[in-house]
């Protein structure tokens, strides 16, 4: 059976990185029901202005400078870590990922749960083979995000290691593709197809991948605070339903006309579906069925592509 949801309702709860596509729609529902802080660097005025419109409270602070979190409040009921720097300067990311949710679990070691979201990157290659948890962790990411999948899985260990130290509840959510009616891989595929760009995709196919849309992942953060234990819980994070780029790209030529143009590149980011056992033995089964949730990204973004029905 799955975890009993907490209850949001009036708590008090941290979120970074909460300009980032992921992250900005849960800033926008939390806020409508709770305290928010929303942290980052904001060096654009527009990112501040956005995110206060949405009733959060703003705190600017550069998670790889522990001295400027100084000021942050440390009474947080809950805090969600979206944060994430790519900026391809390896000592600069492990800084900023790494030893960055060290910084901020030291400010905020009184929590109820603290969640970190990973990402299916930690894992290494294997084909079309779900990966359990437990799989092989690898630095997949490297052909075009030379630090990304390292700085995730340091930040992993730095959080499990903070966690231990100082007994925090912590649910580690390795994210698999995010997509909504703000954006995502699928979408950029789109626009790829559009302009005839051609899609890079590995050899070995079909591209298998859990794409988890937002209205799931909204859903389910209560139940991931609720996982967290001070052992540290760390689970999958993807749609229950897998499905593939081949398959995507082909849905939205149905619903669009325009055909992908597919380029085979043994570099490019390869099969990295799921084993969803654990998930949803904690948090349930998601319900967003990714044809529906492709549809609705378009009509949200791009309507004048669609085909008249």
């Amino acid at each position: 059976m799955p975890v009993r949801p907490v209850d949001l309702t009036a708590k008090k709860i941290l979120i970074t990185g909460p300009t980032g596509q992921v992250a900005l729609p849960v800033v926008e529902q939390l806020s409508k029901v709770a305290d928010v802080t929303a942290l980052a660097r904001f060096r654009q005025l527009e990112d501040r202005q956005k995110i206060e419109a949405m009733g959060a409270t703003v705190f600017a602070a550069d998670l790889a400078d522990a001295s400027s979190l100084q000021a942050l409040a440390s009474d947080f009921d809950y805090v969600l870590n979206f944060a994430v720097v790519k900026s391809g300067d390896f000592e600069y990311d492990l800084a900023a990922n790494a030893e960055g949710v060290g910084n901020l679990m030291m400010q905020c070691k009184n929590v109820r749960a603290f969640l970190h979201f990973s990402s299916t990157a930690v894992y290494e290659y294997g084909g079309q083979e779900p990966r359990k948890e437990d799989a092989p962790l690898g630095d997949n990411h490297r052909a075009m995000f030379p630090t990304y999948s390292i700085a995730k899985i340091a930040a992993e260990t730095v959080c499990r290691f903070v966690a231990h130290q100082h007994n925090i509840p912590t649910t580690i959510a390795r994210l698999s593709v995010p997509y909504g009616d703000n954006g995502g891989w699928p979408y950029f595929h789109l626009l790829m197809m559009q302009q005839g760009i051609p899609i890079e995709i590995h050899p070995e196919q079909p591209n298998y991948y859990n794409l988890l849309h937002v209205d799931d992942y909204l859903e389910k953060i209560p139940y991931l605070l609720a996982a967290a234990t001070k052992e540290v819980t760390t689970t999958n994070f993807g749609g229950s339903e897998k499905t593939s780029i081949e398959e995507w790209c082909a849905y939205m030529a149905e619903l669009t006309g325009f055909q992908p143009v597919f380029q085979q590149n043994p570099k490019a980011f390869g099969s990295l579906c799921l084993d969803t056992s654990k998930m949803h033995e904690l948090i349930g089964e998601t319900s967003v069925d990714w044809r529906q949730g492709i549809k609705r990204q378009i009509t949200a973004l791009a309507p004048e592509l669609l085909k008249p029905q």
